[in-house]
């Protein structure tokens, strides 16, 4: 199928849950950590739920094996508590949890900021296509796919600055604010539009000389987001 299995979550989980063709063609533990994790990012699974192995083999179609190597790899991420003999408990949203991921955030978006500055160039085509399926979204009102568009906008900056590891803890942070950020979006659309425009904003600094301008509309962007987040708690 061309998966990079890991890389397409969403794309699995959707074939998981249509038991579309080729899905026996996906390892069973992957199928297992995609569906649970879109199902916990879409707030199927809210937080304080308890899911056991033997419903989410169930769900699936498979084994309780590959379902206990999903959920660690779910614990990991912090999206669920693991509790022997009982099941896993999905995580709630805390105001601590969003501090701390903000502030890791903040701290590899300014040094990918400076680590990309001088290809710049070559960044700007690929944002502008994510922000262009930003506006789409946006027109659909559709949150969650607009969230997505959002953190593949950053994920190509931070993946441009060529650290796998920060890249791959980035991509778990993100994860979790996904599950922050919906239910703001859907109360108040308009922070889509304020999103956009910082978005564009980022893309214009990028095609200047000015990299302080870049970093500082990066952590303006951020210190929004915390805004944002903290005013729903």
């Amino acid at each position: 199928m061309g998966f990079e299995l890991g890389d397409q979550t969403t794309e699995i989980a959707r074939i998981v849950a249509e038991a579309a063709p080729g899905v026996e063609k996906i390892p069973a533990a992957e199928r297992v950590y995609a569906y649970v994790k879109a199902a916990i990012l879409d707030r199927v699974y809210p937080g304080g739920a308890l899911l056991t192995e033997g419903e989410l083999a169930t769900a699936v179609g498979v084994s309780r094996t590959p379902v206990r190597e999903a959920l660690l790899r779910l614990e990991e991420s912090g999206l669920v508590k693991l509790y022997p003999k009982k099941g896993a408990l999905v995580l709630p949203v805390l105001a601590q949890e969003i501090n701390d991921v903000l502030e890791a955030r903040e701290l590899i978006e300014v040094h990918a900021a400076a680590k990309v500055w001088h290809r710049r160039r070559q960044l700007v085509e690929t944002l502008e296509e994510h922000v262009e399926q930003m506006r789409t979204h946006r027109r659909a009102g559709d949150a969650k796919t607009f969230l997505e568009a959002d953190r593949a906008f950053h994920e190509a900056i931070v993946g441009a600055a060529g650290n796998e590891i920060l890249a791959k803890l980035y991509n778990s942070l993100r994860d979790r604010q996904v599950r922050m950020g919906v239910p703001g979006i859907e109360v108040q659309p308009a922070r889509m539009d304020k999103s956009i425009a910082a978005h564009q904003e980022m893309i214009e600094a990028l095609r200047g000389n000015s990299h302080k301008r870049f970093r500082d509309l990066v952590v303006d962007h951020i210190h929004v987001a915390a805004n944002d987040l903290r005013g729903l708690r």
